[in-house]
């Protein structure tokens, strides 16, 4: 089974962006995308890549007791 393709406002929905932001993704090509005719698609797992790439893990931080 081939990935889903998906529109633009689908991805501002899913990423909870406005559309300006996959759109500026798509220009800056810092995200995979398919040209259908003069519209583009964005494949599901490349929108999975690009959020765990940029999840960011919390820090543990080590407090000393203070005596």
């Amino acid at each position: 089974m081939s990935a889903r393709l998906l529109t633009v406002d689908q991805v501002a929905e899913l990423l909870g962006t406005s559309v300006r932001f996959p759109r500026r993704l798509i220009e800056e090509r810092r995200i995979t995308f398919v040209k259908v005719g003069r519209h583009v698609r964005i494949p599901e797992p490349a929108i999975e890549a690009h959020i765990e790439t940029h999840t960011v893990q919390p820090i543990e931080r080590r407090y000393r007791k203070v005596a």
